[in-house]
């Protein structure tokens, strides 16, 4: 049997290399850092999550080696069993705490969390009205659930309005949207959405992935930034980014639906605990935001220069102030063609295209981190500017 399903496959493989949008897995040996070597060559870093240049702190690794020696390396169980600690009770208070919201259920990953809220508050009577450009992990949660789905375009609060008069015969309505949209670092609209929430009596979901740890004044995110925390209902979020960038995720809401998620959600009752070492180094993290504004002011800084600089160096990049600096390059060809001739001139970055960017809006991602310096910086703007040619 497998003999034909192994030519089919084949042939699958072949067409995704021959549309060059082949995803080839660049192996580092070293630690995730603003400099990685990367088959054998030191080159920089500019396509990591890694915001806050958490991922190899020295206080987060001891933070992390302490805790093996008093946690163990891991639960062997879920939650409801024998899978939880009183680490994990800590990480979720103090994320409770951080985001402002009433209470906080951890997951194995954002992806997770985002799988196990829709099914768990919605049925066939109820409506989930998404951005049509939201995570993958936003879009299969919804799928999962028998709600009706309804679709508005980007940041469109027109057609926002538009969906939730359709759905105003629903028992419940939720509004989700991401915080950050991840292939072009546009932020979502939460203040208007909000204003829409109450006037069509719906909740607001945010996943927050991109923006937690450094968005707004204090690194709350982007309901922080929108002076509208008290207003949204759920939050899921990632600890594998700014947070560390290990892996984890975590959904922040009320207090009943937390309660909720915590009997009916599937992700959560059916996957091993979060390590004990992440949720510990978590906390150092934490600690860390709480007590110093160094890092996002680094970061904050590193972003407007590179953005100015390749503005002046007339390349098209997508407007904004975020650290995700989309690079438009048009050709899926030449966008994967570029992120090579940059590799090769000792910068490590990755080119975008169909299917995860629309067809004609190729795209190289560069990402800062405050882990770079103002050389490393100018020295990516420098190759840019000779990849081009």
């Amino acid at each position: 049997m497998f003999t034909n399903v192994r030519e089919q496959l084949r042939t699958t493989l072949d067409e995704i290399t021959e549309a060059g949008l082949l995803k080839p897995e660049r192996v580092i040996g070293t630690p995730q850092s603003a400099q990685v070597s990367v088959a054998g060559r030191e080159v920089l870093n500019f396509c990591a999550n890694n915001y806050l240049g958490l991922a190899d702190n020295p206080e987060v690794i001891a933070a992390a080696k302490d805790a093996l020696d008093r946690w163990g390396f891991g639960m062997a169980s879920v939650r409801f069993i024998c899978g939880t600690q009183e680490v994990h009770k800590e990480l979720e208070s103090r994320l409770s705490d951080f985001l402002g919201m009433e209470d906080t259920v951890l997951y194995s990953s954002c992806f997770d969390a985002n799988g196990g809220v829709f099914e768990t508050l919605l049925d066939a009577q109820d409506a989930v009205i998404s951005d049509a450009l939201n995570h993958a992990s936003i879009i299969d949660g919804i799928r999962l659930s028998k709600a009706q789905r309804l679709r508005y375009a980007n940041r469109d609060m027109a057609e926002l309005e538009a969906r939730l008069k359709e759905a105003s015969d629903a028992r419940r309505r939720l509004i989700v949207t991401d915080g950050v949209f991840s292939m072009d670092g546009y932020l979502a609209p939460l203040r208007e959405i909000c204003d829409l929430a109450d006037r069509y009596d719906a909740m607001v979901m945010v996943d927050d992935s991109h923006a937690v740890g450094f968005v707004g004044p204090t690194g709350r995110g982007t309901p922080e930034l929108h002076g509208v925390t008290d207003r949204v209902d759920i939050i899921t979020g990632t600890l594998g980014k700014a947070l560390g960038g290990a892996s984890g995720g975590y959904v922040a809401a009320r207090k009943e639906i937390c309660e909720l998620l915590r009997q009916r959600s599937r992700p959560y009752l059916f996957s091993n605990s979060l390590a004990p070492v992440i949720a510990a180094a978590s906390l150092r993290i934490l600690d860390l935001l709480e007590t110093s504004n160094e890092a996002r002011e680094r970061l904050r800084a590193n972003t407007a220069r590179f953005r100015a600089r390749m503005t002046e160096a007339g390349f098209d990049i997508l407007p904004g102030d975020h650290p995700i600096v989309p690079v438009m390059i048009g050709d899926a060809a030449e966008a994967g063609a570029m992120a090579e001739r940059l590799l090769d001139l000792g910068i490590y970055v990755i080119g975008f295209s169909y299917p995860v960017v629309p067809h004609g809006q190729a795209r190289i991602r560069v990402q800062l981190s405050a882990a770079h310096g103002e050389q490393d910086v100018d020295r990516a703007v420098a190759a840019f500017v000779q990849a081009r040619g």
